[in-house]
This record gives C-alpha cells, sequence and structure tokens, in this order.
C-alpha cells in the first residue's frame, strides 16, 4: 500500500458560509495588520479605500500539520487504529504590511480571487453585496483539528497517520490612487489533507506523506527513502 493522501475539505472553492464547526486554515500567524512605519499603538496610518493589489510569488506547498506514532498491526486481515495524531505545526493566516494599514480580510479577499478560490466579480470584500462570508478570507477562523480519517487499515505493516494543508502565500503591493503604496506578505491555507502510509512500502513521490514518514517511521523504513 503506498502512502495515501486525500482532500477532506476545501475553503472557498466556492463561497463558504464560516461555522463554529468549520474547518480552516489559521490559528498560528499574525491575524491582524502590522502597525504602520512609524506609527505606535494607539495611533495607526490607515490606507485608502479603492486601492490595488498586485500580487507576485505566489505558492501553494503541502505542509505537513500533524502524525501519529507509528502502529504495528500483525497478520491476520487488518485492524483498528488508535494512535492520535500529534499536532507538528499549526498552520495560521498571517497578513504584514510595511506603510499604511490595509484590512487583512481585504489581503487574504483578494489572494483569494487571484488564485481562483474565492469567485466574485466584486472590486473589494467591502463591496461584496452577495452576502456570503468567504472562509478564506476569515483571518480569524479556528484551525483545522489533528482527526485522521482513518480508523482501519487492511493488511499488516507498520502504520502512519497524518494530516496537513496545502498553504498559499505570496507578496503582495497596494496602490492608492494618490500615490502612497502599502507593501507586504500573506500566508494562508486552502484545503486540509488526510493521509496514511506504511512504513515498509515506498510513499512514491509524495512530499507530505514522506515528511510524515522521516517523523515517525524507523530510519531507513521504505516509506522514509525518497523515490
Amino acid at each position: 500500500m503506498r502512502g495515501t493522501t486525500r482532500r477532506i475539505w476545501a475553503a472557498g472553492l466556492a463561497a463558504a458560509v464560516l461555522t463554529a464547526g468549520a474547518a480552516a486554515c489559521t490559528g498560528g500567524g499574525d491575524n491582524g495588520d502590522d502597525k504602520s512605519v512609524g506609527g505606535t499603538d494607539k495611533t495607526v496610518v490607515r490606507a485608502c479605500t479603492g486601492g490595488t493589489f498586485t500580487w507576485s510569488g505566489v505558492a501553494k506547498t503541502d505542509r505537513l500539520t500533524g502524525v501519529s506514532e507509528v502502529q504495528g498491526i500483525s497478520e491476520g486481515g487488518g485492524g483498528r487504529l488508535t494512535h492520535r495524531i500529534r499536532r507538528v505545526y499549526t498552520p495560521g493566516p498571517s497578513v504584514k504590511t510595511e506603510g499604511p494599514s490595509v484590512s487583512a480580510a481585504e489581503v487574504l479577499y483578494s489572494l483569494g480571487k487571484k488564485i481562483g478560490e474565492i469567485d466574485s466579480d466584486a472590486p473589494a470584500l467591502a463591496k461584496d453585496d452577495s452576502g456570503t462570508t468567504y472562509v478564506f478570507a476569515d483571518p480569524k477562523a479556528k484551525a483545522p483539528g489533528r482527526e485522521s480519517g482513518f480508523s482501519r487499515v487492511d493488511g499488516s505493516g507498520a502504520f502512519v497517520t497524518y494530516a496537513g494543508v496545502r498553504e498559499v502565500t505570496g507578496d503582495f503591493r497596494y496602490a492608492c490612487p494618490g500615490g502612497r503604496t502599502t507593501t507586504g506578505h500573506a500566508r494562508t491555507c486552502t484545503v486540509d489533507l488526510n493521509g496514511l502510509l506504511n512504513c515498509d512500502e515506498s510513499v512514491g513521490k509524495d512530499p507530505l506523506a514522506l515528511q510524515a514518514a522521516r517523523g515517525s517511521c524507523v530510519a531507513g523504513s521504505a516509506a522514509t527513502k525518497r523515490a
């Protein structure tokens, strides 16, 4: 059995209504705007409304968020997986700016439109009158859980369950009509991932499974070797 990874939730492929129990890609970053240069805790220079975002260096990377210890299943038709996933990384939206402050939600909304996660004709979140709450643009949604989604396995081996996210990062420039510009960097994620691997078998070219194997399997196991 090769390592398997599956998407169990997609935040914002279409507009998604945010609920308290919804999985989201948040929890470990800066949930808000940085102070502008020269600002104080009491004085924050706000950027204009109606400015234009320009993005560069946008990338998507699968990040391991949790992995279980190895559980051995002997011959006899498989067995129940009982080892819990431990957190190794907490994903979180981070919006860092230099210059006049820009709303973190507006930055994430723009990034969501850039990568196709948010389908809207509105030029800005503040002007989106669809009545929809976009999970992707919410800088305070809860972090995804660590449930593996796998409860049993067939066959024998040394099994590891793991979880991850597809993280999106990018640099932006927000230009105002009057010439003032804000620059910054944003990070958030689009989907939760879940996987199961057997340390005794290669995980192929799956980078997330390889990270998990190297975090839990015995060094030199088949799963820890790059294909």
